[in-house]
């Protein structure tokens, strides 16, 4: 199926991000450590604490944060399991993967069924290259992820590593999987899910719209367009 991968990699969004912000005369703070919140009387967050190269501690106000469970601490939120990631580098396409026009695949994605491997979980495969210019040409970047369910869990990507040919070298990581504990009105820091290991972004999606409603009170409507703006 089509899907929407951001060219220059993933880390073009949050460069997006900053630039819209600057548009709107918001402020970003890029590299900076995040040592904790502060509090008002009420219990409400009114800034983010960080410091500069000498040490000295920079405060940011704000009125909400939104953020992962990394920056918001173990209070707010709950473990709930574990994802295995394989970055993997070929010099091919993954075999049997064709465009349109019949020729090797430039990027791809592939999902294997938990049924069909005796599993809990699908095993997702995202293949990307230098069409997204994110590897040069020739090379390939593909990203094999799941929840893990057993005490060996790279073995569990086996079946996946069997449609991707020869791999060149690999990078292999696990992560918590951690879901909130509340939805942020009481405090203002409204703390997401953790990435699950689909590679389409559709639960991350979801959560964009179930938070936007959360914190304004509406949903979000994606059907205006530009033209309608400007009038």
């Amino acid at each position: 199926s089509p899907f929407i991968y951001p060219i220059y990699g993933l880390g073009g969004l949050p460069e997006g991000f900053s630039r819209l912000s600057a548009i709107h005369q918001g402020t970003y703070m890029l590299n900076k450590p995040v040592d904790g919140f502060v509090y008002d009387d009420q219990g409400k967050v009114c800034g983010v604490k960080s410091h500069d190269e000498n040490g000295k501690e920079e405060v940011a106000r704000c009125k909400m944060v939104i953020c992962d469970p990394s920056y918001a601490g173990d209070a707010k939120s709950q473990l709930q399991g574990k994802i295995i990631r394989s970055i993997c580098l070929l010099a091919e396409p993954i075999p049997h993967t064709k465009n349109k026009d019949g020729g090797p695949a430039l990027s791809c994605q592939i999902i294997l069924p938990q049924k069909q491997l005796k599993r809990k979980n699908d095993i997702y495969v995202m293949m990307v290259s230098s069409a997204h210019s994110i590897a040069p040409k020739g090379m390939y970047v593909a990203i094999v992820s799941t929840v893990v369910e057993t005490a060996t869990p790279e073995k569990e990507l086996e079946p996946a590593y069997k449609l991707l040919g020869k791999v060149l070298d690999k990078f292999v990581y696990t992560s918590d999987i951690r879901v909130p504990v509340d939805d942020g009105t009481k405090d203002g820091v409204y703390t997401t899910a953790t990435y699950d290991p689909t590679s389409h972004f559709e639960d991350a999606s979801l959560e964009v719209l179930k938070l936007w409603k959360t914190i304004t009170g509406e949903d979000l409507d994606l059907t205006v367009l530009p033209e309608e703006e400007e009038q």
